[in-house]
């Protein structure tokens, strides 16, 4: 087993997650404000966007990622110029993971106390202000509970990516420990993608249980 692969497979998939849950945050955070802003009910009511938002977030949880990784192929040329290694997988990653994350986010904000946001409006709160200063850290535990769902997820689609080129442990794991009869390989990469989400998901309740007794 050549031990520097397996390094450089991780290292691949660090990049592939720390830079995908980046993008999936600065996109699916305002996407699933908005969506939950433009639903019935609620500060900025809007019944045609939020239906065509929510169309489209559907749409693009609905499609498998690695069919959606293909059809994404000349978007990620135009964007990144390759469609390989770990940076022609970041923009599929992040078509894939930023619907799903706003999703997550439109129903944590639901959970927000009413109250406390009529209460915001009836002290001359700006909408901004209620954005920022009420939505936002009231929903804290829930955004990081989101954020961990989502990062675990996208170790996932890492995995599935190497099954196109882009490289990491799911690219050892296809090439090397199942065409290249080699199960060690295999078995190995499970195991650290096993730690990983096991790491991931253990900093995100940890965060969560801070937040939550405060």
């Amino acid at each position: 087993m050549d031990w520097s692969q397996i390094g450089g497979g991780v290292i691949s998939t660090l990049l592939m997650l720390g830079i995908s849950v980046l993008f999936t945050a600065v996109i699916g955070l305002p996407l699933g404000i908005l969506l939950f802003l433009t639903a019935p009910g609620q500060l900025l009511q809007n019944r045609p966007l939020y239906a065509v938002l929510s169309f489209v977030v559907n749409i693009l949880r609905s499609v498998p990622f690695i069919i959606l990784m293909i059809v994404a192929f000349p978007l990620t040329k135009l964007l990144v110029g390759t469609t390989i290694d770990v940076p022609g997988a970041i923009p599929p990653l992040v078509i894939a993971a930023a619907p799903f994350f706003a999703r997550l986010v439109e129903t944590t904000l639901r959970e927000v106390d009413r109250g406390v946001i009529e209460a915001s409006q009836a002290m001359g709160a700006s909408r901004l202000q209620i954005i920022l200063r009420v939505l936002l850290p009231e929903s804290r535990p829930g955004l990081i509970a989101a954020v961990t769902i989502t990062a675990v997820n996208l170790v996932s689609y890492t995995a599935m990516a190497g099954a196109v080129g882009a490289g990491g442990l799911g690219d050892l794991a296809i090439r090397f420990g199942y065409y290249g009869f080699q199960p060690g390989v295999l078995i190995v990469t499970v195991l650290i993608l096993i730690i990983l989400v096991q790491l991931l998901q253990t900093a995100g309740d940890r965060l969560v249980r801070r937040y939550i007794r405060k």
